[in-house]
C-alpha cells in the first residue's frame, strides 16, 4: 500500500477527483469474451494486455484513481469458476496490471470489492457467517495484492456493506463504500439509505457513494446522501442498459459531453469523486477530468 488513509482523506478533502469508467462494459466493447461466472475477471486469465490497455486508457483520459479488475475475483465467483486456487494469483495480477498502467503518474489504485452475489438482487445475499468467510478471503487476498484502498462497490443491503466494510477496517485497509439504491433512494433490499450510511461508518471510510444507477437518478440522491454524512462522497453513474435495473423506472444513454455536465453537477452537489460505472468509456472520463479542471470557473449543467 502506497499511501495511508490519512493521506487518502487528505487528498479527498482537497479537491474533486476523477475515477475511471467501467472495465467489464468496456472490455466487451473491445471484443473480450465475458462469459459468466467470472465476467470481466475472465479477462484476467485470456487478455490481461487489453486489461491493462483499458486501464491505461483511462489513465491517458485523466483518471485519477482506477480501479482494478478484481470485481469477480472474489472466492465464490472463483469457486463456481473451477479455479479456487487461482484466487490470490488472480487478484495480485489484476491489481499489477493496474499498477502498471498508472505507472509513475501519482494514481491511485483501488481494489474493487462487490456483493458476492448478484448486484441486482438483494434475496441471494448468503446467511452472515458466509459473508464474514468471504468477505475477509477476498480483502486477504487484496491486501496480499497491495492496493492503495479497497473499493467496495454495488452494494445491495447494509448487512453485506457492513461486513465488507468490518473486514477491511481488520485487515487494517483504507476502503470506499458505495450503494446501488432503487429510484426512491433505498437499498435494493428495502432498507433506508442513512441506516446503511451509518453502519459502515462505524468502521471508518474514507468516502460512501452512489453507483451503477441512472445520472440523473443519481443527481437527485445525491443530496440525501450529502444530509446522511459528513464523510467525502463519490457518485459514477450506469449508462446504456438496454434496460432499467431493478427498482428504477428508466434507464439513461449520454455522450460524454451530456455525462461530464451531470459530473460537474454531483461536484456542485458535493461529490469529491466522479468518475463512471457501466457503460462509460475513456471518452466519458476524459470528459468528466476536462470538467473537473474546468471547476474553478464554476459548476453548473444537467439537472442533477
Amino acid at each position: 500500500m502506497a499511501v495511508s488513509a490519512d493521506q487518502l482523506c487528505a487528498r479527498l478533502r482537497a479537491g474533486p477527483l476523477v475515477l475511471d469508467g467501467a472495465t467489464g462494459t468496456e472490455l466487451e466493447r473491445r471484443g473480450v469474451s465475458a462469459e459468466l461466472p467470472l465476467w470481466s475477471a475472465g479477462a484476467l486469465l485470456t487478455a490481461p494486455e487489453v486489461v491493462e490497455a483499458v486501464h491505461r486508457d483511462y489513465v491517458l483520459a485523466g483518471a485519477q484513481i482506477i480501479v482494478a479488475n478484481t470485481f469477480r475475483t472474489n472466492p465464490r465467483t472463483v469457486r463456481a469458476a473451477g479455479c479456487f486456487e487461482r484466487g490470490r494469483e488472480l487478484n495480485r495480477l489484476a491489481v499489477a496490471l493496474a499498477r502498471r498502467a498508472a505507472g509513475d503518474r501519482g494514481v491511485l489504485v483501488a481494489a474493487s470489492v462487490a456483493p458476492v452475489e448478484d448486484c441486482y438482487c438483494p434475496e441471494r445475499v448468503p446467511p452472515d457467517a458466509e459473508l464474514w468467510d468471504e468477505h475477509r478471503q477476498m480483502v486477504t487476498w487484496v491486501a496480499d495484492a497491495a492496493p492503495d484502498l479497497v473499493w467496495i462497490e454495488t452494494m445491495n443491503t447494509g448487512r453485506e456493506a457492513r461486513i465488507a466494510a468490518a473486514a477491511a477496517a481488520e485487515a487494517g485497509l483504507p476502503f470506499v463504500v458505495s450503494f446501488v439504491v432503487t429510484e426512491s433512494g433505498e437499498l435494493l433490499s428495502g432498507e433506508p439509505l442513512e441506516k446503511a450510511v451509518a453502519a459502515v461508518s462505524a468502521f471508518g471510510p474514507v468516502a460512501v457513494g452512489l453507483n451503477c444507477i441512472p445520472p440523473r437518478g443519481l443527481g437527485a440522491l445525491l443530496p440525501r446522501l450529502r444530509r446522511a454524512t459528513d464523510l467525502p462522497l463519490v457518485a459514477y453513474a450506469h449508462i446504456a442498459n438496454a434496460v432499467p435495473i431493478r427498482g428504477w423506472s428508466y434507464s439513461q444513454d449520454t455522450d460524454p459531453a451530456e455525462y461530464a455536465d451531470y459530473a460537474r453537477s454531483w461536484v456542485a452537489g458535493g461529490a469529491a469523486v466522479v468518475g463512471g460505472c457501466c457503460g462509460t468509456t475513456p471518452d466519458h472520463i476524459e470528459a468528466v477530468a476536462a470538467a473537473v479542471r474546468a471547476g474553478d470557473r464554476g459548476f453548473g449543467g444537467a439537472d442533477g
